[in-house]
């Protein structure tokens, strides 16, 4: 884990044969969210990618790099305080060259807060 105690994955299950479904519990007395922001904690959205790149790593027990991301979107604002578990959705795929390619939705309740499409090599 980059970030020391940011989070807690609480479940971490298989679907089907490329899809995972990941409950995390974000720490909301973490360091980070004294400067992002004071008063009004947000997740920063580099957090939220470096999430999903650990789960990555710990599915396909890989070390992995970020190649590419495309079609990040933002939707709404994660706030650890007031929702501090998440549902990650990950559709993981291996390419024919060794690619890891990511599709992933995050929740928190039943809000779409974040989608995101990635491409990992591995180190």
């Amino acid at each position: 884990m980059l970030l020391k105690d940011f989070y807690k994955v609480i479940s971490l299950e298989k679907n089907d044969s490329q899809k995972y479904l990941a409950i995390i519990f974000i720490n909301e007395k973490h360091e980070v969210f004294k400067g992002h922001f004071p008063g009004n904690p947000i997740m920063p959205g580099v957090c939220m990618m470096q999430i999903i790149k650990e789960l990555t790593e710990q599915i396909t027990e890989s070390s992995l790099i970020m190649q590419s991301l495309t079609n990040v979107k933002f939707m709404a604002l994660i706030n650890p305080e007031v929702t501090p578990e998440l549902r990650l959705e990950l559709d993981i795929a291996t390419t024919e060259e060794g690619l890891i390619k990511v599709k992933n939705t995050t929740y928190f309740n039943e809000t779409v807060a974040l989608k995101l499409s990635s491409v990992y090599k591995k180190v």
